[in-house]
Order: structure tokens, then sequence, then C-alpha cells
């Protein structure tokens, strides 16, 4: 087992963005379906987010990479922050570090642990995805684009410990509904990643393709059965069936931003 130290200075360092302004408030889940990340015009909105949510978005991982208490899956909170002029979208997860260190005093470290995992492999009649004939970074349409990786499925940045060791991800996707979606010039490492999303654990791509490819993936439930179970069996199901590819479940290395200390009250606005 490999293991990380990420200082207790986490997000703090000298140069570190940081939103001008911030307001925490701690809500109530009840009752509310709305969950929302918004950034636009300088300022940042997020709405009936988890901390472990706040800490995915943060550290860009998946749900599964990250391990601390389990009652930061039911705290809740609303956001309001000013953005520094001339902030980027992708400079946005660096202040929610910031945030999290500062107002919720988090300590972390990274550590790699072996645990079940899903290896992606062709099934035996081959693969059943077409081809691209676009290049993987031409941009995607603009209504209903996605990155490849599902919102919080990308690799940390240095200040949450990860490395990337994998290939890049390439491709976009479209939603079609609740679990259908279409994919174009994604390549295997950006199906991986997205279908980790869907699963909550690792997928390593083990199918030894290298190009980029276009697909119709639709894993949709009989109808009055839709469950998180049953959910995951479809998809199962619908990566055998429709992409010609496995999944099958494995032991496997996974790294894992591990919450060592983090508050439940964040201090005062």
């Amino acid at each position: 087992m490999a293991i990380a130290a990420v200082g207790a200075a986490f997000g703090q360092s000298a140069g570190a963005l940081r939103f001008e302004v911030a307001s925490i408030k701690p809500v109530s889940p009840d009752g509310r379906y709305m969950v929302r990340m918004r950034v636009d015009a300088g300022r940042l909105d997020i709405t009936n987010f988890t901390l472990k949510a706040l800490i995915r978005n943060a550290c860009e991982v998946q749900a599964f990479q990250i391990s601390g208490p389990d009652w930061m899956a039911s705290t809740h909170f609303d956001i309001a922050a000013n953005l520094p002029a001339g902030t980027t979208r992708s400079q946005v997860p660096e202040m929610l570090r910031a945030l999290l260190a500062e107002r919720f005093k988090m300590k972390i470290h990274r550590e790699t642990r072996e645990l079940p995992v899903y290896a992606l492999v062709v099934g035996k009649n081959g693969p059943r995805m077409k081809e691209a004939e676009v290049a993987p970074d031409a941009p995607g349409p603009a209504a209903g684009r996605q990155s490849p990786v599902p919102e919080g499925g990308s690799v940390a940045g240095v200040d949450c410990g990860a490395t990337n060791e994998t290939p890049a991800a390439a491709g976009w996707m479209i939603n079609k509904g609740p679990n259908h979606v279409e994919g174009h010039a994604m390549n295997m490492v950006s199906l991986a990643n997205t279908l980790a999303f869907t699963l909550g654990y690792r997928v390593i791509d083990q199918t030894g393709l290298k190009g980029t490819y276009d697909f119709d993936l639709d894993y949709t439930p009989d109808e009055g059965q839709r469950t998180p179970e049953t959910i995951v069996a479809a998809l199962l199901n619908a990566v055998q069936s429709q992409l010609g590819l496995k999944l099958e479940g494995r032991k496997g290395p996974v790294e894992l931003i591990v919450v060592d200390h983090i508050e439940k009250t964040p201090t005062e606005n």
C-alpha cells in the first residue's frame, strides 16, 4: 500500500486562489430535490450539496475515491461566493479546496488501497461500437454537451495529492434522458471513467482498444423497477449487449482522498 501525505496546509499555499467573499449555510435536505452548482458573472452558487460532494468537486475525484466520516454524505450546504475578477471555471476547484481548509478545517492525505474494481474488457464477439469519424478533440454540440468524464470524475489536482498516470480522456457525451447517453469520439479511458460514475467503483480499461468511438448506450431498467441495483444491473447488461464489451469484478488499486479531520460546522461567514 502506497501512502503519500498531504500537508495540513492543504489549499492554503501563499499563492492559492480564494473566493473574495463566501457565505456557507447549512440546509435540511428534506423536501429539496435540486442539487446544483452554477458559475456565472463572477459568482458561484451551490445548492444543496453534501460535504462529500463539495470535496468531490474540490478535489475533482469520484465519490468512491473519498474516505471519511459517513455523516459527510448527509450534511448539506448552500454556498454563495464572489469570484475574483478574471476567474475561469477551471480555477473554481482550487478555491473550493481553500474554502474547505479554512472554513471546515479539513485535513487530508492520499492513500492507495486494494479494493473491489471493475475491469473493462472486450466481449467474446468483439466490440460493437463505431469508430469515430471526427477528431476526439473536436468541439461537441453546444446544447447538451458534457465533459468526457462526468462532474467530479477527473483525476485529482496536485493540491489533493493525486497523480495522473493514465492516458487522457477524450471525446464527449450527450445525455438523452435518464440512463441513456450518446458517446462521441470517446476513447476507452473516457468510457471507463463514465461507467465508474454510475457504478460507484473504479473501472480499469483493459480492452486494449486505442481508437475513439461513437456509441449509443441505453441502460433503462424495466418500468417500475428503477432502483440503484436495477440500474447497475441494466448497465452491466447494456455494456455487453450494446457495446460488445464486458465489465468483470476484480480487486485493484484505488487512489483515495482520506479525510483525517473535518468540522461539521463551518466557521462563521
